[in-house]
């Protein structure tokens, strides 16, 4: 099928200028990812120019950015630190490799068993994260600073109201940069952040002995990295879905990742994932739709660099802080925390979503607020079914049978409290569990029905289950008896 952009030109031109303020933004951040990874700023920028290029061909989710990023910086730079570049290296090439085998095993279906407040708290906390990383360049600067941050809010607030032709983000950076360098104003910028590279990047093998030491230290974290990238990835592919309305292939973004890791290993970069602050700017901010913006991103990031980094190194901080405050108020989820929401929410759905905020700013990590807010949910969520199993108990006119209806879903939780529903001293001799509104779900379940003919046998009473579906008749026909302990 032939590409928007290549026959609608204001879809091109959209996405090409998507790609450009992308890239700008992109600079600083990987500047900074390298420093916190313990690397040179050309190592985290390569591997932002080779994970947009080859995501943008290999990925499921159209119009996402990948690039380095502080989450896989913060995985990977113990290994950095104690073993130098080359074993980062391989470690990204052997997470690549993880990420193809997890992709390739379905890892990204699991996206399904995410709660929607889990969901909600990844986006709010991930405001907060992008917010909080501004701070740093708005403490200890000069007064010049906030004017200039303050100038570019208001130009992205009411430029969009004027016209859209050209991102707002774009127009900002360019206004205050030719008023910083025409009036001389001393602020922070670009260049302050670190060197950019004045050569493309040079594939070659990782620098490390090719033996099983080398594996065995290497593996941990890259199977760490693989997991988190591929968490960010696809939380950011399910975001995206839900801003754009349409669907994304996440089994091919899982193994796209490992392809994009792959190769900026071999060409010597620290590896990364989605970015979802630069994939908000895209896609929120910019509006871009296709894979060209991805690709765009990364290509002139590398031109930016090498055809025109002295004008980069001028383009004053505050303008790139005033784009990303930008996109935590675009990103941030103000309807879920609006007191008529919270009013109607229930209670463990708003304790999920803190939970997942506290954690990730917590943590800096996104992928374990994530856990953590899932593993939440399914605690409640197990709490508030194991009282759904009812049991009601009805003796025949003769009184020698009892016959006990279990109704709801029998597994882990509830099947715990089924033990003690029943009356083995002073029920007769016949007892009959109807489970035709029941479902077994697990050994549990089977164990606590052992346990309760068991107890009846011990008092010289027999028991007899009726009314089991398929599947619960063939788990319980395969089980029972076999789970006593030892």
């Amino acid at each position: 099928m032939r590409p928007d952009w290549l026959s609608d030109p204001k879809v091109w031109r959209t996405e090409v200028l998507a790609g450009l303020v992308v890239a700008l933004a992109l600079i600083p951040e990987a500047i900074s990812f390298s420093i916190i990874a313990g690397v040179d700023p050309a190592i985290g920028l390569f591997a932002s120019f080779t994970m947009a290029v080859v995501i943008a061909v290999v990925g499921g989710r159209r119009a996402m950015i990948s690039a380095a990023t502080g989450a896989v910086a913060l995985v990977i730079a113990p290994l950095n630190r104690e073993h130098g570049l080359g074993y980062l290296v391989a470690a990204v090439v052997l997470a690549g490799v993880f990420q193809i085998a997890l992709g390739a095993l379905g890892v990204g279906k699991l996206m399904r068993f995410i709660p929607r407040s889990v969901m909600v708290g990844f986006v709010n906390s991930l405001a907060l994260l992008v917010f909080m990383a501004q701070v740093p360049e708005l403490r200890d600067v000069p007064w010049a600073v906030y004017p200039l941050a303050a100038a570019g809010l208001a130009l992205m607030v009411f430029l969009p109201k004027i016209t859209t032709v050209i991102p707002a983000p774009l127009v900002s950076i360019v206004i205050l940069t030719v008023i910083t360098v025409a009036a001389g104003i001393a602020v922070p910028t670009v260049g302050d952040k670190g060197a950019l590279p004045s050569s493309l990047p040079v594939p070659g093998l990782p620098d490390v002995p090719f033996t099983m030491d080398t594996l065995t230290t290497i593996a941990p974290y890259a199977f760490a990295m693989a997991l988190v990238g591929l968490m960010e990835s696809l939380m950011t592919a399910k975001l995206v879905d839900e801003i754009t309305d349409t669907h994304s292939n996440k089994t091919r973004e899982s193994i796209g990742q490992g392809v994009a890791n792959i190769v900026t290993g071999f060409f010597g970069g620290m590896g990364g994932c989605a970015m979802i602050g630069q994939t908000m700017i895209n896609v929120k901010v910019s509006g871009a739709r296709t894979r060209l913006s991805t690709f765009l991103a990364g290509v002139f990031l590398m031109v930016l660099c090498i055809v025109f980094g002295p004008v980069v190194s001028d383009i004053p901080m505050a303008a790139l802080v005033a784009v990303m405050v930008m996109v935590c108020f675009a990103t941030f989820d103000w309807h879920s925390i609006a007191p008529t929401t919270l009013k109607r929410m229930p209670a463990g759905e708003i304790a999920v979503m803190v939970i997942t905020v506290v954690v990730v700013v917590a943590t800096h990590n996104l992928a374990i607020g994530v856990v953590a807010g899932s593993v939440t949910a399914m605690v409640i969520f197990a709490k508030r079914v194991a009282h759904l199993a009812e049991v009601t108990a009805v003796t025949d006119p003769k009184g020698t049978t009892v016959i006990y209806r279990v109704t709801g879903e029998l597994f882990f939780a509830s099947s715990n409290e089924l033990v003690g529903q029943f009356d083995y001293a002073t029920d007769p001799g016949k007892v009959v569990i109807d489970l035709s509104a029941a479902h077994i779900w697990d050994a549990s379940s089977v164990a606590a029905l052992d346990a309760i003919e068991n107890k009846y046998a011990q008092r010289g009473k027999t028991v007899e289950i009726i009314g089991l579906n398929d599947r619960s008749a063939h788990l319980h026909g395969k089980l029972t008896g076999e789970l006593a302990g030892h």
